[in-house]
């Protein structure tokens, strides 16, 4: 049985007061609706489209996705016209499950749910009971058999119907052939002059049809987002779950308030985070390493046995397995470090490849350089590999000894077992096992009285 979603997003979102369409706020990084989008594809849906406002072409152009397909509702005539804007890319389905691309948070699990219960009746919805169910629309069912019979919408309920506490989430499953003859009876003959989806449901009851239901675990897998405190409620939700499912996998998170997952993170056993600590991208997190408190992961992949000290950021880079990285240590895009490497306070590395037990451990640039095995950088080092116009690589051979202050002047190569001296500007290759040194003669002057501030009167 081919299953289409489609999802509404046409919203135009006047209460977040943006230029950006509601939908495409982001929600841990990513837009709204690719969340949702998202789950239609865990769902294994056959076709996927998403209906977009006008005006909001924006939408459609932050998706590079080719499986998706676009429909614009020119005019917002209400949620059943933008789902009869769709009908056309469904021809082929045989059910249609409608979801919204400002309610990014309901689970797959719901869903397939809500699919199971559509398996023997053309019609299905998502309920759920509310305390205060002011401003939704109200579930009127039968007050014997609990059939359901109609959806009536809060501006044209009746006094005893606006007391019903079970309300419509806007996301059902229908069949395909009785959804487009649905859709195209509808009428806008109400307060809001719309053509409600929710009308249907009354519509399959009178052609005798039983209209199934099933609810949600979680409240909020049915929040939609409509202006910016809500969005900031749901990424809490959202970093609440994140948290909640990596600690199921074995992770320990010293405050799980304290942590922010905008992408996808594997782990290995026993990893510990500390607080404050933001994973971006695709995130790799080997057997037992510790991240300490405000790191930054981003795009990378962290080996087992690797300790990240407090306040670092790791950018599109390799960790290799007992790696000791920081405190303050920068790794940006390129860094590729092999094991037992150590990287210490005040560290940048960019685009350079570090190999194993090497130390970079105070102070140092190292931009587009390869770095032998057992190579030990002194502080304040500096690799100079852009001359203005382009960049210069240099090459350190392994059992290399740099001395503190020293500036590679690339492009350049260090023989293996050379040592530079402290201080030193190299600028012609230093050849293997070798002392290479650049030092102006020191001179001493003797009586010479250091400035001293002078004291205001």
């Amino acid at each position: 049985m081919k299953l289409g979603v489609v999802i509404l997003a046409a919203g135009q979102g006047t209460r977040m007061k943006s230029d950006l369409p509601k939908v495409l706020h982001p929600l841990a990084d990513r837009p709204l609706v690719g969340h949702v989008i998202t789950t239609a594809r865990q769902l294994n849906a056959d076709r996927i489209a998403v209906v977009y406002g006008h005006g909001g072409e924006q939408v459609p152009r932050a998706f590079s996705d080719t499986d998706l397909a676009w429909v614009e509702q020119a005019q917002q005539l209400g949620t059943g016209h933008a789902v009869e804007q769709a009908m056309p890319r469904m021809s082929e389905m045989d059910r249609v499950l409608v979801l919204y691309g400002d309610v990014p948070l309901t689970s797959v699990d719901t869903l397939q749910s809500l699919l199971d219960k559509a398996s023997d009746t053309p019609l299905a919805l998502l309920t759920v009971d509310l305390e205060n169910p002011s401003g939704y629309g109200r579930i009127v069912r039968d007050t014997e058999s609990s059939r359901i019979l109609r959806i009536v919408e809060q501006k044209d309920a009746s006094d005893a119907e606006l007391s019903i506490q079970e309300i419509n989430t806007g996301i059902l499953v229908a069949d395909r052939s009785k959804l487009s003859a649905w859709l195209s009876g509808l009428e806008n003959a109400n307060a809001q002059g719309e053509y409600y989806l929710t009308d249907i449901v009354e519509m399959a009851v009178n052609e005798g049809i039983r209209v199934s239901s099933t609810q949600p675990e979680d409240l909020y897998e049915v929040v939609g987002v409509n202006d910016r405190r809500q969005l900031s409620e749901l990424e809490r939700r959202y970093q609440h779950l994140a948290a909640d499912r990596l600690m199921r996998e074995g992770v320990t998170l010293r405050d799980p308030a304290r942590f922010d997952l905008r992408g996808t993170l594997t782990v290995g056993k026993d990893v510990e985070i500390d607080i404050n600590v933001l994973i971006e991208g695709d995130v790799y997190l080997g057997d037992r390493v510790r991240v300490g408190p405000n790191t930054v992961i981003r795009n990378s992949r962290i080996d087992s046995d690797v300790e990240l000290f407090e306040n670092c950021i790791v950018e599109n880079s390799t960790v290799g397995a007992g790696g000791r990285i920081g405190p303050y240590a920068r790794l940006r895009p390129g860094a590729e470090l092999s094991t037992e490497v150590h990287v210490g306070n005040f560290v940048e590395i960019k685009k350079s490849t570090v190999d194993h037990g090497s130390k970079i451990n105070h102070l140092s640039y190292i931009g587009d350089c390869s770095i032998g095995k057992s190579v030990n950088i002194g502080a304040g080092t500096i690799t100079c590999n852009y001359d203005g116009a382009n960049k210069f690589r240099t090459i350190i051979h392994d059992d290399v000894f740099i001395g503190s202050d020293t500036q590679l002047v690339a492009p350049v190569e260090v023989g293996r077992g050379a040592t530079v001296g402290a201080g030193a500007t190299i600028t012609r290759d230093v050849p293997q096992d070798s002392l290479s040194v650049s030092r102006a003669k020191q001179t001493d002057i003797d009586g010479w009285k250091r400035p001293r501030k002078e004291k205001k009167a």
